[in-house]
């Protein structure tokens, strides 16, 4: 016989993908953000 109600564990998968793709866009702005400012920085000693 097939199961009734809801399939298991489809919520979780949603919500634990949402919560990594966060995480993983969260990583690669820091990233960004931090070489720019290194990029920043370099530019000012050179004009110096």
């Amino acid at each position: 016989m097939a199961k009734k109600g809801q399939a298991k564990n489809t919520k979780n998968k949603a919500k634990h993908s949402k919560l990594m793709a966060k995480k993983k866009n969260k990583l690669k702005q820091e990233k960004e953000l931090h070489k720019n400012r290194l990029k920043a920085i370099i530019k000012k000693a050179q004009q110096s």
